[in-house]
């Protein structure tokens, strides 16, 4: 059993969910967020009151506020497989006001699996299906050349995000045509 809540926010209305226990946060999407809610394996049942999801969006009204709160304060748990996860935990190490390339992370990925080397595009598709959008940041991963691409939220809400962080957005640009991971 999953349950399931909204919490209105300067982004607009965004749906959590925790698992049945009621003490992890699955899932936090944005409206409109492509891959809403597909990592869920059934339908959640709608529940306000409990207390995983008054701290998520305790999280994120001092985050909206430009506050730094630490990802570690919430007990996450992302579903999805080893690679996935492999990729979300590199998320979580990536300091606010800072960003990273998908290449970056496919090396970091290839070096914690013993590989050679590791595909950018692969680490673009567990990049863009992070279910715990926002607290795990994926809206910190750019392209090779500055490019504010593959944010499932939007460019402009990506833009966002990275701008009340602090990121430096001079070497950033909104790509015109394609992807560039």
């Amino acid at each position: 059993m999953y349950f399931q809540t909204t919490h209105y926010s300067p982004v607009g209305t965004i749906t959590l969910a925790c698992d049945g226990s009621a003490e992890h946060l699955v899932g936090l999407w944005t409206e409109g967020q492509k891959y809403h809610g597909d990592t869920l394996p059934e339908v959640p049942e709608s529940r306000d009151s409990l207390a995983i999801f008054d701290r998520a969006r305790d999280w994120l009204d001092r985050y909206f506020a430009g506050k730094q709160p630490a990802i570690d304060e919430l007990t996450l748990a992302p579903i999805g497989g080893e690679f996935r996860q492999g990729v979300w935990a590199i998320l979580r190490e990536i300091p606010y006001g800072q960003v990273i390339t998908y290449g970056e992370i496919a090396k970091q990925m290839a070096t914690r699996a013993g590989k050679e080397r590791m595909s950018s595009q692969a680490v673009g598709g567990a990049v863009g299906h992070n279910p715990i959008s926002i607290i795990i940041p994926c809206h910190r991963v750019v392209g090779a050349n500055g490019s504010l691409t593959g944010y499932s939220g939007g460019v402009a809400m990506k833009t966002l995000l990275l701008e009340l962080e602090g990121v430096d957005m001079s070497r950033l640009f909104v790509p015109t045509k394609g992807t560039a991971l």
